[in-house]
């Protein structure tokens, strides 16, 4: 899990390197993983100081499309 200031940091980065006023920069960005298994580390944090840093607490959250895999069995 990434603290939510680096996701953030990616985002202003992108913007800044193609001038591109979209979110990240107009580049998809594929984050992969089940976000609710595990918290980051917040050095001589709080449990509420973890949860605050996840990128789920984000402000880009809201603006972030989730899709689902699925594996299909074609039995016969």
């Amino acid at each position: 899990m990434g603290h939510k200031g680096g996701f953030e940091a990616l985002n202003r980065t992108l913007k800044d390197i193609r001038g591109n006023d979209d979110m990240m920069g107009g580049v998809t960005v594929l984050l992969a993983g089940d976000f609710r298994q595990t918290l980051l580390i917040v050095p001589r944090g709080t449990r509420a100081d973890e949860v605050k840093a996840c990128i789920k607490a984000s402000n880009l959250w809201p603006l972030v499309k989730i899709s689902t895999l699925r594996k299909t069995c074609e039995c016969t």
